[in-house]
Order: structure tokens, then sequence, then C-alpha cells
């Protein structure tokens, strides 16, 4: 008698190619999505799940909030693979929804709280209005720019931005201290550069580099702690206080700069041609930003170029627009490569 092979279990259905009208219509309540996720990061449900499986119930208890609409929200989460449901009322940890987790290496909380703070609400229904006019929109909503409006209206807000891009630096600057080949460079500056965890990362990478860290009085002042005073990197570390738009006195043998080329047009020409007028023949410098083109995150880019648009007039740039302004300023372009899948770096030098 011929056996028949066990049959093997049955897995999930197979999923047929969206109907256009389902994925438009899924798209169009895309803000539902943002507002789940922004939900889930502040009440903390990634912290209160822990490795093994937990009920709705466990969860609220730990999250103080009411059972039944904790359960709606994580029903929704689950639908886009953060967190997931294991069956009997239990939800259990997936790779993203651990990205909301606070003690995550690479924790993400505090990137998606400052995507959908209150004033991203505000703008985003007038993008059409950005997109008519070329200028942006929060100005006119607030009666002032956006940074001041940050800083002088919304310290909360301000603290996320602070933490997100705390977060974002650090993550991106062992990125950059890997990519970077540093022979023939004794001295570095970064411009621009915020806290300096760019030139923290280099500094503790290259034992025998200097380096210069160069923004704004109240940026400089808060500095990552081992680039100030009695910090383990300070003996070879330059605070210096400044715009990169009005003056760069810096002589350095690499110009590192970082995401701080997407206001308007004129701010990027200045910046560019001051280190020009600044460095020496020979000099090298690095620019490093997020592409809305040639990138594997095209939708995450291309949404931070819209949000710049509406909220400071700014722009990301395409590779040929960032070659072509670099070029202007009378830079010799050379190798442009992937850092990783959300930033490219634009390797120059000064002629000469």
């Amino acid at each position: 008698m011929t056996k028949t092979a066990p049959r093997p279990a049955a897995g999930p259905p197979a999923q047929s190619a969206p109907h256009p009208g389902m994925e438009l219509r899924e798209i169009v309540f895309g803000a539902a999505r943002a507002a789940a996720v922004r939900a889930a990061a502040r009440i903390g449900v990634a912290d209160a799940l822990g490795d093994a499986p937990a009920t709705v119930e466990e969860l609220a208890a730990a999250v103080k909030a009411e059972p039944r609409p904790l359960n709606r929200l994580l029903r929704a989460l689950t639908c886009y693979g953060i967190f997931a449901d294991a069956g009997d009322g239990r939800y259990v940890h997936t790779e993203m929804s651990r990205l909301l987790r606070n003690d995550a290496p690479d924790s993400l909380r505090h990137i998606a709280l400052w995507c959908t703070e209150p004033w991203t609400w505000e703008v985003w229904p007038r993008l059409d209005e950005a997109v008519r006019t070329g200028k942006e929109v929060f100005t006119g909503l607030h009666g002032k720019g956006f940074f001041d409006y940050l800083h002088d209206d919304a310290p909360e807000s301000a603290a996320v931005f602070d933490k997100a891009m705390t977060r974002s630096s650090t993550q991106s600057a062992r990125d950059i201290a890997d990519h970077l080949d540093l022979t023939g460079v004794s001295s570095v500056a970064d411009i621009g550069g915020g806290q300096g965890h760019v030139l923290a990362a280099l500094l503790e990478k290259h034992p025998d580099l200097s380096g210069t860290l160069l923004d704004l009085p109240k940026v400089v002042a808060n500095a990552d702690p081992r680039l100030r005073d009695g910090g383990a990197l300070a003996g070879r570390a330059r605070l210096v206080p400044g715009d990169c738009r009005g003056e760069i006195p810096v002589d350095v043998d690499l110009y590192i700069i970082k995401n701080i080329l997407e206001w308007d047009d004129e701010s990027t020409r200045k910046t560019l041609g001051n280190v020009v007028a600044a460095a020496r023949p020979g000099a090298r410098v690095l620019v490093i930003e997020n592409l809305v083109d040639d990138s594997l995150s095209m939708r995450f880019t291309t949404a931070m170029d819209l949000l710049l648009l509406l909220n400071v007039g700014g722009q990301k740039h395409t590779r040929d627009s960032m070659v072509a302004r670099m070029t202007e300023a009378g830079l010799t372009v050379g190798e442009i490569a992937a850092v990783n899948p959300y930033l490219h770096a634009f390797h120059a030098k000064v002629p000469g």
C-alpha cells in the first residue's frame, strides 16, 4: 500500500496584486497609519511589550490605556507589520515594532514622533498652496518662521526634534566613519555639524586626527560631551561658533557638509562658496545628503522633500542638482557613493 506524503500546514492565502481603487484608498488614509504609529510611540506600547507574548489587558495596564481601544490600535498596526497577533488576544514584537522601543540600538521612536508632531498636521493640507506658489506656508500659519516657532512656542516639539536629530546623527555617524578613507588627512571640519556626532565618530576611529565643529553659538554650546572641555576628545577638538552662510574661518584637509544644503538655493550657494573661499587648493570636501533620486529610500526622501517645502521652503537634491551646485561653487566633483540606504556622499576637491 502506497503511503501518501503528509500535507504541509496551510499558510496564509496568496496575495494578488492590489486593486488600484483599494490601493488608492489605503494611500489617502495614510494619516491614520501615521497617527497609529505616533499613538503607540507616545503611550509606550513597544517598551511595555517584552520578549514574551502579552495580552491586550496586560499591555493596557502597563501603559495606562483602555484595553478595547488599545486592541483596535494594535489591530491596525499589525496590518503593516508593526506588532503581530500571536492569537488568543496576545501580541508579539516584529522587527519594526522593536524600532519603537527607547532602548533599541537603532530606535526610531523619536523620529516617528518628530515626523508626526502637531504642526505637521497643520501644514500638510496646504501642500497645494506651496506647490502653486513655490513658497513655505509655515510663516503664514504661525506668524513666524519655523525654527523661531519651534523654540519660542513649541518647546516640547523642539525637545522631540533635538532627540530625533541626535539619534539620527549618532546612527549615521557610524556609517560615515566606516565609509570614509582618511588617508593623507590630519584635520577635518564638520560644517554646520550640529552636536558634532560625525566629528566625534571620526576622532574616535582615528587617534591622530584633529577636528573642528562649526555651527551656531547655541548649537555648539550643546555639542557632544566628548568634544567639550573635559571630554575624552576635547584635546583634539575645536568648537567654533558661527554661521556657515556668513563665513567659515577654518583651514583643514577635509570639510564635511552633511544635510544642511537643503535650504533655499542662495543659502546653499553661500555655504559652498564660503567653503571654497576658506579652503586651500587640494583640500577635500565631502557633501552628504539624502537624494530624491537614485536612492533605495525614495518614498522617505521624497516625503521629507515635500515637508521641507512646507516648513522652510527648502528642498532635497537629486544627484544632478547637487553636482551642479558644487560645480558652480568651483569644486571638482569625483566619486558619488551610497553611505547607507538613506545617504549619499559626494566627494570633491578644491582645485589648485
